[in-house]
């Protein structure tokens, strides 16, 4: 971020906290939500440290249950479950985003503006 923003907040009459509340963090916050967004997708996503941590199948998560019901058919594969749990999976992501996504939009558009 420029040093100047901050300091033509400061040159307006804002503190240095509200510098950082009403400019720097609102410059930044694209990129906040990007990594915000990454790390609800790993996290949510994530297969292999729930199958080594976690024991009780009451407390794994989505994509280890959905795992796990192909296992529980004894022999046969429950496609209908198995392609429903990951819809679930992925629809669950994509309301993630679309929720943001007019933080990304608002973001690209004031980098392109000038003025």
């Amino acid at each position: 971020m420029p040093r100047e923003l901050e300091e033509s907040a400061l040159v307006d009459g804002c503190g240095t906290a509200g510098a950082l509340r009403r400019v720097l963090l609102q410059a930044v916050r694209p990129g906040l939500i990007t990594v915000g967004l990454f790390a609800f997708l790993a996290v949510w996503n994530d297969f292999i440290a729930p199958l080594i941590l976690i024991s009780d199948s009451q407390k794994a998560p989505l994509p280890l249950a959905v795992a796990n019901l192909r296992q529980q058919s004894m022999g046969a594969v429950d496609y209908g479950a198995t392609e429903a749990g990951v819809v679930v999976l992925a629809v669950s992501c994509l309301l993630v985003f679309l929720l943001l996504q007019r933080h990304y939009v608002r973001g690209f558009m004031s980098g392109a503006l000038k003025g």
